[in-house]
């Protein structure tokens, strides 16, 4: 049968029941916020097994298997319950026991795996029958124990004293593989800690609902909610951008974003704040302001094509920092710190990280392994507060605005690079043409002029028996006031933007009275162009090779160039995708499109070209 889309994707009537199981579960308040990681199987794969359930929180499921939603939701909990009970946790399990091995004590686990899954069964069937959630598969066991057994360890007495369930089916697999977690490292059960919150919450909203307070409104005054309060009425640097943002704390979304504890939304102007992190007071405070800074700071906007994961840990570092010296809450010990890394800049602590991204890349964010705990949407949004400022105008004045009263108020300490970086955001950028301009004077100054009599002054005229000198420009040698210019055109580089680079190149060349640049055109080998006028590069170069992008032949025909002056600067256009890192010796400085960014950290100037 055809789905309801009417895409054409054929869905078994076995599928369609579990997905309307898996539906269920999602509506429940308790179990749609348990963790596990569902997969979907086939018979051939796992048997005449509905459900496997790992240590690691993988649960596999027989879509082929013959069971009703109502099965299929029960079927799910069970999985789910199995590791919110701590069902593969080494301490929970009967026979953990430390005992010498090989000359030294280690800590072991010596029980009947499968009498120990049947137990645990038994004890999760229990828990699902007296909340009356779903349909057992198995309504009337072959082999019940007394009701007076509520412990998994005591059931599994029972059982291997009864010789019951010695050869039963196993649901849970890798049992001879238990967790064990260091205490000392503050290593806990993460499905334990979800199923305390998700229990909790789930009463409250039964709670709120029978008391007619359910709804968008009824998680006002939460504790999150308490620590963004804080801000407004006693830290006014940050208490603009906490007036502006919503908190969020909703365990579904942030279960299924992968938010560990916080991450902000800075087109929507929300912070999203995981419940199931255990955050204490001091620890939302720093968290919040960490979230505040990221949006007031526009690290959104200042990413401009670099890494948008390795940018936002470098945001991180620096954030941290900062906080720590304004000893604002307290740092959760998953928060990334670097002491040695004071009065550096996000963006210099990027070029470091590029340099070493098997370390850099292995690193948490508040919002998990590998994702970036800033989440910038499609679009620009707009502050609830006034339907003509943007969300970025908002986040620059409230920063700039809580600047200012912080310090009138004389209200704390603050960072001198929080304090450049605040007040860099009310300064308009320096264009990238204006800058280019400024690295040209860097090396053409403009040419100095001599006298001489051989050609008289144009005021000769008012007094001939006065013999006048005129100024010309000092005899230089032609190739001496030069430069280079190695050009990507490798596949990947848009001709119109290379060509507006081009044009900009050309009418500075020609301002500053540079006769000629020596053009190297380069991809996968280099095009060497000879000498041109700035009008040419301008008007009449015939772009080559169109491969990819290797551009140190180009470099090293320019460095190796018999006729090309040993002090001329090097300037490279290229569109950043470059193959390798690229070895210059002398003066140079590249121009790349302000959406791209360069692989490598460069040693020279770069410059960052629009229309």
């Amino acid at each position: 049968m055809a789905d309801k889309n009417g895409s054409g994707n054929h869905i078994s009537p076995g599928e369609e029941r579990l997905n309307r199981g898996i539906s269920i579960v999602r509506g429940n308040p308790l179990f749609s916020r348990l963790g596990g990681y569902i997969q979907m199987l086939n018979k051939k794969n796992m048997g005449k097994d509905a459900a496997r359930v790992y240590g690691d929180g993988i649960i596999y499921l027989n879509k082929d298997a013959l069971l009703t939603p109502e099965q299929w939701a029960y079927t799910i909990a069970h999985c789910r319950l199995h590791l919110a009970f701590g069902h593969f946790d080494a301490e929970r399990m009967p026979g953990y026991e430390k005992v010498l091995q090989n000359g030294a004590s280690e800590w072991v686990v010596s029980c009947n795996k499968a009498v120990w899954n049947l137990a645990c069964d038994l004890y999760v069937d229990k828990f699902l029958r007296d909340i009356k959630f779903g349909s057992s598969t198995c309504e009337n066991p072959e082999k019940p124990v007394p009701g007076s057994l509520t412990d998994e360890r005591k059931i599994y007495q029972y059982l291997m004293e009864s010789g019951h369930g010695l050869e039963g089916v196993m649901d849970m697999q890798g049992l001879e593989h238990p967790k064990v977690y260091d205490a000392k490292r503050n290593q806990k059960n993460e499905f334990m800690v979800k199923f305390a919150y998700a229990l909790a919450y789930s009463v409250s909203s039964v709670v709120r609902e029978a008391g007619g307070r359910g709804g968008e409104n009824a998680a006002a005054h939460t504790r999150p909610e308490r620590a963004a309060q804080w801000f407004i009425s006693h830290y006014p640097l940050l208490g603009g951008l906490a007036a502006g943002f919503r908190i969020v704390e909703d365990y579904s979304y942030c279960y299924q974003e992968e938010i560990s504890v916080a991450a902000v939304d800075v087109t929507a102007g929300k912070i999203y704040v995981n419940p199931a992190a255990g955050l204490d007071d001091e620890e939302l405070k720093f968290v919040l302001a960490h979230e505040f800074l990221h949006a007031g700071l526009m690290h959104h906007e200042r990413c401009a094509g670099r890494d948008a994961y390795l940018w936002n840990v470098a945001c991180d570092f620096v954030i941290n920092g900062w906080l720590c010296e304004m000893e604002i809450g307290k740092m959760p010990d998953r928060g990334l710190y670097d002491g040695a890394l004071k009065d550096v800049s996000a963006e210099e602590l990027y070029d470091r990280m590029v340099k070493d991204l098997r370390k850099f890349s292995k690193l948490d964010t508040f919002r998990g392994y590998g994702k970036g705990d800033v989440i910038a949407g499609k679009g620009g949004g707009s502050f609830s507060g006034s339907q003509t400022a943007s969300l970025d105008d908002f986040y620059k004045s409230a920063l700039q605005n809580g600047l200012e009263y912080h310090i009138s108020g004389g209200r704390g300490y603050l960072p001198s690079g929080l304090i450049e970086e605040i007040r860099a955001l009310s300064m308009p950028p320096i264009p990238w043409d204006v800058q280019l301009g400024n690295w040209f004077d860097e090396f053409f100054a403009p040419p100095a002029k001599c006298r001489t009599y051989a050609r008289p002054s144009r005021r000769q005229g008012s007094t001939p028996d006065i013999p006048r000198p005129s100024y010309v420009p000092a005899g230089i040698m032609e190739y001496s006031r030069t430069f280079g210019v190695v050009i990507d055109t490798s596949g990947s580089m848009d001709k119109r933007l290379l060509g507006y680079a081009l044009g900009a190149v050309a009418s500075y060349a020609e301002a500053k009275e540079v006769p000629y640049a020596r053009v190297v055109f380069c991809d996968a080998a280099a095009y060497d162009a000879g000498y041109l006028a700035p009008e040419e590069i301008a008007g009449r170069v015939q772009v080559k090779g169109r491969g990819g992008t290797v551009l140190q032949p180009g470099v090293d025909l320019l460095e190796g160039a018999k006729d090309f002056p040993e002090n001329g600067p090097i300037l490279i256009i290229t569109d950043g995708w470059i193959e390798d890192h690229i070895r210059i010796r002398r003066e140079h400085a590249f121009l790349v499109p302000r959406a791209r960014r360069l692989p490598f950290a460069p040693r020279g100037r770069v410059f960052y070209f629009e229309e």
